[in-house]
């Protein structure tokens, strides 16, 4: 039967992955979007950005509605209407390049961030379910966040390509071939997912809560509940270490920075989110054998011995450290040892998200739908963590603001070992 199972639903694991590259590539497409928008419209550095921040307030809105679908049409159906979504936010993006509009390209922006909400909504619990959950479902989650970390690496290098170093004449039309590439993934995810079936343990259950009224919510589980604050964290890390130290290595020394050159900044900080890749690559192969607790717990140790490192060695002794090119190769940067363990936290990072959507969601049976969409809501916490330790460096220096870090790291740590239990199992969830 598991055979079976597994050979049934390899053309959907196959589809998820590819809607997991396409997260990463639609919405990192927003910052080198913002580079052509600022050239072709003359718009300031805040507004080359809002292309950005409508991507990421999407998740705002749209990421409890996004739970509501998942729990009222399931997987399949909310699949199908985030691609279409999607598609549209594409295709208004190709459309703004025609009409040379800045108003038409944030739209675009927005509604790709809608779609980019709903398709985080039900890939990581969907990868879950067709991994059967426990460590296979852990498995098929970071690979899949493997195929996340490609899509983010490949598009600004695809698209500076495009663009071919005439930053001053670039347009919107240039990056096309990547726009064009973006809705033909969407259009062939759509035909394979209206074909294929799906399975949808929590339709039946979504059914019986709308004839009686269900006391219950996953707030109810106090797991899920300190899960999504782990969460929030988690995102808020994960930026807020490549943000601020590519802020600490590019200010200058008079600042309290480094003064490294911005071009090599760029190659050390790709480097972190190259890491990232390699992390969840080699999460995608233990994942079977190693459970999430235990992996969790791992990496949020050694993240934070990592920064505690960063803090404290002397800036005086530097290493030379191979960093990821955006021509696609290797060289070698000479940089402070600290920035060297700062950028390896990229390795620990790289699994988190899966660790703890799976511990958070586990037990939480036919409320696991309206839980995913709880999670993307606290995605914002990308954007609020790095504010305060913006707000730190500013007041007691870039290295001192990692203590935001540090304390971020051991509430994930503390998540991992106690947190994660639940301790709520006489609730029914079937």
């Amino acid at each position: 039967m598991e055979s079976t199972k597994q050979k049934s639903y390899v053309l959907p694991i196959i589809m998820m992955f590819a809607l997991f590259f396409m997260i990463a590539f639609v919405t990192g497409l927003q910052n080198p979007m913002g580079i052509i928008v600022k050239n072709q419209f003359g718009a300031s550095n805040f507004m080359s950005q809002l292309g950005n921040a409508a991507n990421f307030i999407a998740y705002a809105f749209m990421g409890l509605p996004a739970g509501i679908m998942l729990q009222r049409l399931g997987y399949k159906k909310t699949s199908l209407v985030a691609i279409m979504v999607g598609f549209v936010g594409v295709l208004i993006s190709y459309i703004s390049g025609i009409v040379e509009s800045f108003g038409v390209y944030l739209i675009g922006a927005l509604v790709s961030g809608f779609s980019m909400c709903m398709l985080n909504t039900v890939v990581n619990p969907m990868l879950n379910t067709l991994g059967g959950g426990g460590n296979r479902g852990n498995q098929l989650v970071q690979f899949g966040g493997s195929c996340n970390s490609i899509g983010a690496t490949i598009v600004p290098v695809l698209v500076g390509y495009l663009i071919g170093g005439q930053v001053d004449t670039a347009s919107i039309s240039d990056a096309n071939p990547a726009l064009f590439l973006a809705m033909g993934i969407f259009a062939l995810a759509f035909v394979v997912f209206a074909f294929v079936r799906i399975p949808e343990p929590h339709l039946a259950a979504a059914a019986e809560m709308k004839k009686e009224k269900d006391k219950h919510s996953p707030f109810s589980f106090r797991h899920f509940v300190l899960g999504t604050l782990a969460i929030f964290f988690y995102v808020g890390v994960e930026v807020g270490i490549a943000n601020t130290s590519n802020l600490f290595m590019t200010e200058g020394v008079d600042k309290g920075g480094l003064g490294i050159d911005t071009t090599i900044a760029g190659t050390i900080v790709g480097t972190y989110w190259f890491f990232m890749l390699i992390g969840r690559l080699l999460g995608g192969v233990i994942g079977s054998r190693v459970s999430s607790r235990t992996m969790l717990t791992t990496v949020s140790a050694v993240a934070a011995l990592f920064i505690l490192l960063a803090i404290f060695s002397p800036l005086t002794t530097t290493v030379n450290m191979p960093v990821f090119k955006s021509d696609i190769s290797f060289g070698l940067a000479e940089v402070p040892i600290g920035v060297m363990f700062m950028i390896l936290c990229g390795l620990c990072t790289s699994v988190m998200w899966g660790n703890i959507f799976n511990l958070a969601v586990e037990g939480l049976g036919k409320y696991t739908a309206a839980a995913s969409g709880i999670f993307m809501v606290m995605v914002c916490g990308g954007g609020i963590l790095p504010l305060i330790q913006g707000y730190v460096a500013d007041g007691f220096g870039f290295l001192n603001s990692f203590w935001v870090i540090i304390v971020a790291l051991a509430y994930m740590l503390f998540y991992a070992q106690i947190g994660s239990k639940n301790v709520n199992k006489d609730i029914p969830v079937d």
